[in-house]
């Protein structure tokens, strides 16, 4: 006959579902194998949340240029006239 299970204390419960939180299981080379998950934030992959959330200023103090979008913002009219005189002062 086989050896009952025991019940896992309090402790070894913590243990358990910390590992099951922190980690996932994937198979490489039909083994499986244990990594660590992507960390989130809000559900969400953390480059993920950055880029839904961060301004351009962010975006360009941490070198993440690529990211940038251009606004098609109308043309800012009330400086057409200096940039205007400005072409007309050169030699």
């Amino acid at each position: 006959m086989a050896k009952k299970k025991r019940k896992l204390s309090a402790r070894e419960k913590a243990e358990k579902k910390r590992r099951k939180q922190e980690f996932t299981t994937i198979f490489i080379r039909g083994k499986m194998k244990r990594v660590r998950r992507p960390q989130q934030i809000e559900g969400m992959d953390a480059d993920e949340f950055i880029l839904r959330n961060a301004d351009p200023t962010w975006l360009h103090q941490n070198e993440m240029w690529e990211h940038i979008k251009d606004d098609d913002a109308p043309f800012d009219e009330e400086l057409l006239p200096v940039a205007i005189a400005l072409d007309r002062d050169e030699p």
